[in-house]
């Protein structure tokens, strides 16, 4: 029986930062193709994964994209308001990103 791994353990580099003054971008990146192929396999991380993870509506979610050439899943949302507004708590973007750290992944799909 396989134990599931978190994501960090997986990934080289788990980002997140700004798109412009309203969008939020998001990095996941892995140093090995194995490892991603294994990751995109476990269906861990899809725009359904990310919407629950960040408990957003779908329709925040703009882009979700799996980027072979740089082993890397790539999505962006929309922010709730804009960056450096009244209101902002996290004017980089820089700090949404936490939630995914802990995510667990079945690498035996």
């Amino acid at each position: 029986m396989n134990t599931p791994k978190k994501l960090a353990d997986l990934a080289k580099t788990i980002r997140s930062k700004n798109a412009g003054t309203d969008k939020i971008t998001f990095d996941i990146i892995f140093r090995e193709k194995d490892t991603y192929e294994l990751v995109k396999r476990s269906k861990a991380l899809t725009r359904e994964s990310v919407c629950k993870v960040l408990g957003i509506d779908p329709d925040r979610l703009t882009d979700f994209v799996e980027y072979d050439p740089a082993n890397a899943i790539k999505f962006t949302i929309l922010r709730v308001r804009p960056s450096g507004s009244a209101g902002d708590g996290d004017i980089f973007g820089a700090q949404q990103y936490a939630p995914f750290l802990d995510l667990e992944v079945d690498i035996t799909a």
